[in-house]
Formats: C-alpha cells, sequence, structure tokens
C-alpha cells in the first residue's frame, strides 16, 4: 500500500504546537488523582521511560482524528492517538513496554502525592481502561488507552509492525512529532511564517493532498475495506451521520457489502455485535455537549448503521439479520427516550446505552430516514 509524505505548512505546525500544549486530564480510578498533563509532557516522558527500561524507539506519530485535526483544521477529534515506533522482537518486550507506562504515570503524578508506596503496575490499573496485545503474522503491536471522563482518551499505540493502520482516507494522517520536539528542546528562536521546523505527515491512504481534499470536502473513501478489521462498518456509519458523502456513489453498494460481511465475520453472534456496538457509542459518540444531544447523535448514528445493514447483509441467515437490527433498532430506542425525558440531563455517559438485545422486545423503527441518494 503506498503512502506519500507532505511537510505541514505554518498554520499546521502551529495547531500542532497547540494541540501539544494542551492540558488533558486523564482520571483514575477510586482514590487516584486526575493528572493533569499536556500532551508533550506525556510524549517525553514515555520516551524517557522506554529508553529506561531498554525499549528501542524508532520514532513517535500523532495518528487518527487529532492528526486530521491538524492536517484539515476539523471541528473536533475524539481520541488523542500516539504511535510509538518501537521494536517487540524480544520474548519480554510487550512487558518492559507496559513497565514504562507505569513508570510514565508515575512520574506524571502531582508533586504533592506520596509516591512511596505506589508502584507502575498500580498506576496501570488506576488509569488504563483498555489494553490490547497483538502479535500474529504480519501484526505486532499494543495498545494502552489512558482515561478521560470527556471521552477524549489518550491512546498509546506501540507497533513493531502493522498491516493496516488506518481505515478511510479521512483518517489516515499520521505526523511525525519528534522534528517538533527537538526543535523546542534546542531553540530559543520563536517560530514564524518564515522560520519554523520543518515536520511531516504521512498519507497511508496514497496522495497527501487527495486525502487532505477529502477530510475538507467531507468525502468518504478507502482501499480494500474487506482488511479492515470489522470492515470499517461503524466508523462508515458515523461518517455518513456526520454528513460526510462517499467519493464514488456508483461503488457504494459493492463497497458496503464488503464492510458488513467483514463486521460479521469478525463479530459473528449477537453478543458480540452487541458489545463492539456499545463500546464504540461510548468511545466516539461523547456526551461533551450535553446527554440530550448525545443521546440524539447516538439515535441518530444507529439509525445509519441500521440503514446499512439492512441494505447490504448478504452473508446473514434471515433469523440472524433480523436479531442484529433488532438490536439496534432496540438501542436506538433507548437513546431517543433519554433525548426526549426531562432525566436526560442526569443521565451519566457510560448509562446512557446499556440496553442489551432481548427476544422478546417489540421492534420500532421510525420508517426509512436513509437512503442512497
Amino acid at each position: 500500500m503506498s503512502f506519500s509524505l507532505k511537510a505541514l505548512e505554518f498554520e499546521q505546525v502551529e495547531r500542532l504546537v497547540d494541540l501539544l500544549n494542551k492540558q488533558l486530564p486523564l482520571h483514575g480510578s477510586g482514590n487516584f488523582p486526575t493528572l493533569e498533563v499536556s500532551l508533550e509532557s506525556m510524549v517525553r516522558t514515555v520516551k524517557a521511560s522506554l529508553f529506561e527500561h531498554h525499549v528501542e524507539l524508532r520514532d513517535v506519530r500523532l495518528n487518527g482524528s487529532a492528526a486530521s485535526y491538524v492536517v484539515a483544521d476539523t471541528d473536533t477529534y475524539n481520541d488523542v492517538d500516539l504511535i510509538f515506533g518501537v521494536n517487540l522482537s524480544d520474548t519480554d518486550s510487550f512487558k518492559r513496554v507496559k513497565e514504562a507506562v507505569g513508570d510514565s504515570l508515575l512520574k506524571l503524578l502531582p508533586q504533592q502525592v506520596s509516591r512511596a508506596r505506589l508502584r507502575g503496575r498500580m498506576m496501570v490499573d488506576a488509569y488504563v481502561n483498555k489494553m490490547v496485545k497483538v502479535d500474529q503474522g504480519s501484526d505486532c503491536w499494543s495498545l494502552m488507552s489512558l482515561h478521560n471522563e470527556g471521552g477524549c482518551n489518550v491512546e498509546l499505540k506501540f507497533v513493531d509492525k502493522m498491516r493496516r493502520q488506518f481505515e478511510f482516507s479521512v483518517d489516515s494522517f499520521q505526523i511525525y512529532l519528534d522534528p517538533l520536539l527537538y526543535y523546542k528542546s534546542h531553540s530559543n528562536v520563536k517560530m514564524s511564517k518564515t522560520f519554523y521546523p520543518t515536520v511531516f505527515g504521512v498519507s497511508l491512504y496514497g496522495d497527501f493532498e487527495e486525502a487532505a481534499g477529502h477530510l475538507k470536502e467531507h468525502l468518504i473513501d478507502t482501499v480494500q475495506p474487506e482488511e479492515i478489521r470489522g470492515g470499517g462498518l461503524l466508523k462508515y456509519a458515523r461518517l455518513l451521520a456526520s454528513g460526510y458523502k462517499p467519493l464514488h456513489p456508483g461503488k457504494l453498494a459493492r463497497m458496503e457489502r464488503y464492510m458488513c460481511s467483514r463486521f460479521f465475520i469478525d463479530f459473528p453472534d449477537i453478543e458480540k455485535q452487541s458489545e463492539v456496538i456499545e463500546k464504540y457509542l461510548v468511545g466516539h459518540c461523547s456526551n461533551s455537549r450535553g446527554t440530550v444531544q448525545c443521546a440524539r447523535s447516538r439515535y441518530t448514528y444507529l439509525m445509519v448503521l441500521h440503514r446499512v445493514i439492512e441494505q447490504s447483509t448478504v452473508c446473514l441467515m434471515n433469523h440472524e439479520r433480523r436479531q442484529t437490527l433488532r438490536f439496534i433498532t432496540q438501542a436506538a430506542c433507548v437513546c431517543l427516550k433519554q433525548a426526549n425525558t426531562a432525566e436526560a440531563a442526569s443521565v451519566p455517559q457510560s448509562k446512557v446505552l446499556k440496553s442489551r438485545f432481548s427476544p422478546n422486545a417489540a421492534p420500532f423503527l421510525p420508517g426509512q430516514l436513509y437512503s442512497r441518494s
């Protein structure tokens, strides 16, 4: 799969600097204090800890929606995704990466907090809400997600090799952070339009300018969706619900079939499907603008997802298909009820969608809300 590099313009580097300087609260469980740290401090601390634990580091990149924000000044970003390119070939390398993250969190504790009885593993338990380890074939990486109650988690991904690092052209950007960090450490000259560090971005989709154009024009395109875990179906529905449109409408039906096929291969039963959909909603449809608005956006998202599956699924038996569609309908009804009741404002984010599949529940679908036209 081809990719292209491009040096960022001054305005893009400015947005990157602002992002690195932003204070991000990381919330711990129990009595652990909230960590108020800048993204730059987080990156530098993790880099130092990896060195101390003898983990070979190639580079650090900004990825995902935060990178898209830097490239095209998009309205917002859901998570802050950081990719640390590391060597995970040693048998205990995954363990050393985990220890490095724990030690980094210890270092980032407020000065007044006593560290005498704290250990790195305790910090991981308190602040990491998701851990993933993949070591098979052309994939060798791990993920640790640091919890933010507003939904803007900090995703630390440690990658030796990864076969597929993006879903759509609009999320295919990665920005190399090391040149900017070096500049900030070694230069006293204030940045200006005529003097600023050369920071490269890359689009793993292919042509950088083409992918940036898709981002600015709110267009959807990808390559080989059947290679994406889950087919990219959940993000595709979110893009549609956010007003994005397919770049190639004539290829839409085929692309949606590929996405649905891969989704049901990776999540073959209703329990796995409901779990991944609920987690996606909690992680990507934030209630930062209020619970009512959150519930309405989730309802819209679920109705789009229902439409795509209803029109594009060809690999399921009728009973399995009805189960999936009924679950999505019930979940949408929960969100609609939340949005239309006076109690919605007091419902915590994690409670907005916790409806599980019930085979006896009556389906409800308010007409054909979405079409391919």
